[in-house]
């Protein structure tokens, strides 16, 4: 039952009405790179949506905590009625990060993470009535538009579990091919082979890789982009701060050839680069 209905859910075409014509607003809204870069949270090296949400959850379900105590006294209220602001006030960034990483997913997800902002929307609504509530001192009916928000913003949870752990959304989608590779050093290409400046792809243990050499810098890095698999060998080759950086062809996910460094999103996580030797004019290079 479960599963079917999220299989529904994936594909609910009608859902796209709203999802396509939601992105590149979001998009134009969100037009500055550096804080789209700061919404995907480069800077933080991993997704920054998740750990935003820890702030509006935690001070929820603090709140139904004390709500659920039995003889309540009017320090518990006023502690509850302070717990049900802070998770209210800290449910905008969160959002905000959220409609960010939701506008570069593909459309599967994007119909599942319309549905999660949707219900978070409401989650939202009611601890907003559940605080006017409680500061015109009826507690009560604050306490239940709480507990109302509270499960709302648990099915929230719950479709956003879906997307991550189902649907692997904002998740590293090229750490996977580390487990292919087997342990020891892996021949890779001979060094007079390498042309300067451009980038080359093969394969180490049947996994896609790209190789750049940079004068006597030679970069192995993985050839499926973190964000969603784009083919890196196939990317542009820029100049950001005086370093040379791959450009991922689908969705602009930006990355140093030195050592793999995120530079723009919306890929959040380093792209990985394996250690390399020179031995007898052959390339090689291992698991780090």
């Amino acid at each position: 039952m479960r599963t079917a209905l999220m299989n529904r859910l994936e594909r609910a075409s009608a859902l796209d009405r709203v999802g396509d014509r939601l992105q590149p607003r979001v998009w134009s809204v969100l037009r500055p790179q550096r804080v789209k870069d700061a919404l995907h949270g480069v800077w933080l090296g991993h997704p920054l949506h998740p750990a935003l949400v820890q702030i509006p959850m935690g001070a929820w379900i603090s709140s139904a905590v004390l709500d659920l105590m039995p003889g309540r006294t009017p320090g518990q209220e006023r502690a509850a009625t302070t717990l049900v602001a802070a998770g209210t006030a800290g449910a905008l960034p969160a959002a905000l990060t959220g409609i960010n990483d939701w506008s570069w997913l593909w459309q599967e997800e994007r119909r599942v993470g319309l549905v999660h902002a949707a219900t978070n929307t409401l989650a939202v609504a009611l601890y907003a009535g559940s605080l006017a509530a409680r500061l015109r001192g009826r507690h009560g009916l604050g306490r239940t538009l709480g507990l109302f928000g509270l499960a709302a913003v648990s099915a929230g949870g719950y479709l956003g579990g879906h997307l991550v752990y189902k649907q692997t959304a904002q998740v590293n989608q090229g750490a996977p091919d580390m487990h292919r590779v087997e342990y020891g050093w892996r021949r890779v290409a001979e060094v007079d082979s390498l042309p300067e400046g451009r980038l080359l792809s093969r394969q180490v243990d049947d996994v896609p890789v790209v190789v750049f050499r940079d004068g006597t810098d030679i970069t192995v890095m993985l050839a499926r982009c973190a964000h969603q698999s784009g083919p890196l060998d196939q990317g542009e080759v820029i100049q950001v701060d005086g370093q040379p950086c791959v450009v991922c062809p689908w969705h602009g996910s930006t990355f140093q050839l030195k050592d793999g460094e995120v530079v723009h999103g919306p890929a959040s996580t380093d792209q990985q680069v394996l250690p390399v030797r020179v031995v007898g004019g052959v390339l090689e290079a291992r698991l780090p």
